[in-house]
């Protein structure tokens, strides 16, 4: 049964990771940038915050989160953190920076490519919520114990995982044919994507 529910869980994760969001675009630049073995710590850091989300969703977490005023905070700290991540990752490209932490230079750390990852997954804290809904429909729909809710949390969170890793993968193959200007315009576009994420997030209703 744990085995099954953790196939059910690879593959739901795996249908999620199709809408590409800015850890993506974090994770294809960094292994386009900075190649595969840095990448994969950043898909690591991801791998771990999503795991702690889905965990706090399978113990009941979400529902301190889901107030009103709770949500209002976390959606605009959530929306800071991608719009400064933008405006650092364009101006990066003309080797200017507004907070050195979160800059790229081109040669960066594992800790801090490890670290960024984390905190760009922790930009959208609401997540959690999501993923306790799905749960909750989950507990209805099969009536499954917390042991399975585990093995499908496990299998969610293996789907980040190997998603992530195959985006860090294409990034890196990518390098090898990008030049120092088409790398350039990389970083301009990741930036601007990642202020959209952040203005959406800041004046989407709900």
């Amino acid at each position: 049964m744990a085995y099954k529910m953790m196939v059910k869980g690879f593959r739901f994760g795996m249908v999620l990771q199709v809408a590409i969001g800015p850890v993506c675009l974090f994770i294809f630049q960094t292994g386009s940038t900075s190649g595969f073995a840095l990448a994969e710590t950043g898909v690591l850091g991801i791998t771990i915050v999503d795991g702690l989300f889905i965990l706090a969703a399978i113990l009941g977490l979400a529902s301190l989160m889901d107030r009103k005023n709770v949500k209002a905070v976390l959606r605009g700290f959530g929306a800071v953190i991608l719009c400064v991540f933008g405006l650092s990752t364009i101006l990066s490209a003309f080797d200017l920076s507004i907070l050195p932490s979160l800059s790229l230079p081109s040669q960066p750390g594992s800790t801090s490519i490890f670290l960024r990852a984390m905190l760009l997954t922790l930009s959208n804290p609401l997540t959690v919520l999501f993923w306790a809904g799905a749960f909750s429909a989950k507990i209805a729909e099969e009536e499954l114990q917390k042991s399975d809710m585990l093995a499908y949390g496990f299998g969610a969170v293996l789907s980040t995982l190997v998603f992530l890793t195959l985006i860090a993968w294409l990034g890196s193959v990518l390098q090898t044919f990008l030049s120092a200007s088409a790398i350039q315009i990389l970083n301009v576009l990741v930036g601007v994507f990642l202020i959209f994420f952040g203005m959406r997030m800041m004046f989407r209703k709900g």
